[in-house]
Formats: structure tokens, C-alpha cells, sequence
């Protein structure tokens, strides 16, 4: 009896999501990583001489996004929200990122809560170049939850 499988999800097919709205498109997106730091123990009362291992605090990296710039400023006024503190702070916003299948149907979700925006870097010009201009947006977040 065969057993069929199906075939890998494609990377480049993938949506961005801010607070439920894609309001860029993006080419680029890393940082999808959660992390326990071991906490080592022993018990005194213990018969055996070892280091017993239990998860720690959980930790994100941040993530980056990179898209090509089409003249949207969207992303520079959350960013500038942070930077000049507005009502609440860090502005805070829902990042959902969305793995599509061949159809275009949402098969995986990334969910980054109370993203913020700490960094966003601007492109690298060079008149010899015929790149497209990328802006890189890194997001700290305080939880990822995959569906």
C-alpha cells in the first residue's frame, strides 16, 4: 500500500499582515524562532551526580521583513510612533504572517503579538546598480503562536 504525501509549501508564497490589513508586500521574512534557556538544577538529595535540564524563560529574535520601497510611508510612521513615543508605548500591533498554499490559501500562520517596530533601515543606493531600493523592517514582539 502506497502512502501518499503531500509536497512541501513553497517559500515565496506568503503574505504580511498588520493589525489584519496587508498594508506592504514583502519579498523577505526571518526571524520565525522561539527559544526555552535551559535552567540547570540539582537536587541535593539526589543519588545521581548529574545537572537536570527544565525549560527557562522563553525568548524571541527579532523579526525582519524586507520589501522592495514603492513610496508608502506606512511603515516610517510606525516607526516614527516609536521613536517619538506617541499615546501608547511601544505602539504595539498584531503581525500575522501567512504561508499559502498553490491556490492561495492560508495553510500556516505565524502570529507575532504587540509587535513593534525598533529598527528600519532604509536601502542602499548605488548609481551603478540596477537593484530594486529594499527597506528592511525589524519587529520585537513579546509572543509567536503558530496555527
Amino acid at each position: 500500500m502506497a502512502i501518499t504525501r503531500p509536497n512541501p509549501y513553497s517559500a515565496f508564497n506568503f503574505t504580511v499582515e498588520i493589525d489584519g490589513a496587508q498594508i506592504a508586500a514583502f519579498q523577505e521574512v526571518s526571524g520565525l524562532d522561539s527559544e526555552n534557556t535551559p535552567i540547570e538544577y540539582r537536587e541535593g538529595a539526589d543519588a545521581m551526580n548529574t545537572v537536570r535540564k527544565l525549560p527557562g524563560i522563553e525568548k524571541y529574535p527579532n523579526c525582519t521583513c524586507k520589501r522592495g520601497i514603492t513610496g508608502s510611508l506606512v511603515l516610517w510612521e510606525w516607526r516614527k510612533e516609536v521613536r517619538d513615543g506617541g499615546t501608547a508605548f511601544p505602539p504595539t500591533r498584531n503581525v500575522t504572517i501567512n504561508l499559502l498554499d498553490d491556490q492561495h490559501n492560508a495553510v500556516l500562520k505565524w502570529k507575532l503579538t504587540n509587535a513593534w517596530c525598533t529598527k528600519l533601515t532604509g536601502p542602499s543606493l548605488n548609481a551603478k546598480g540596477n537593484e530594486i531600493a529594499i527597506e528592511t523592517m525589524e519587529l520585537a514582539y513579546d509572543r509567536l503562536d503558530i496555527e
